[in-house]
């Protein structure tokens, strides 16, 4: 899938949105695409746990709002349950952690940037619903497309 976002921009300019600046892969993986889940965090992300390690990620993208806390939501441990459960990326607006551990496993991982902590007490979470950051909208059921480029969101899937 090499250039493939800015391939899908060029082509389809009306029909594309693109993530801001700011947000970098930490996967094992240089490109991803899928129907968008979100996923509304609270800083706990025992929410996410949940999806990513009981629910079937085939053909799937996970779109993360945690409004920019500075705690890790995704770590060595969720990026193995998204693994094993077939997801091809997750997208955070937010923090990771363990990028060490993580670097070769193969699912994409957008994300601000790194924090070593994480938020425990259990706080509950939102799924499928419109998040907004990056100046665009993820809504459930929309198409994503990352690689090297960026971050883009279709109504459908284009490609």
């Amino acid at each position: 899938m090499p250039n493939y976002t800015a391939d899908i921009c060029d082509e389809h300019s009306k029909k594309t949105s693109v993530l801001g600046a700011g947000y970098k892969n930490y996967g094992g993986a240089d490109n991803c695409q899928g129907q968008i889940v979100t996923v509304k965090l609270q800083k706990n992300n025992s929410a996410l746990i949940k999806l990513l390690r009981d629910e079937d990620g085939t053909g799937k993208v996970v779109v993360v709002d945690v409004d920019k806390e500075y705690y890790a939501v995704v770590g060595e441990n969720l990026m193995k349950f998204a693994h094993q459960n077939n997801y091809s990326g997750i997208i955070v607006n937010g923090y990771i952690r363990d990028t060490y551990q993580i670097k070769d496993i193969p699912v994409v991982l957008y994300a601000l940037g790194t924090c070593p902590r994480k938020y425990i007490p259990v706080t509950e979470g939102e799924r499928d619903i419109t998040l907004r950051f990056g100046g665009i909208d993820f809504n459930n059921d929309e198409y994503l497309y990352a690689d090297g480029d960026g971050v883009i969101v279709c109504a459908k899937k284009i490609v």
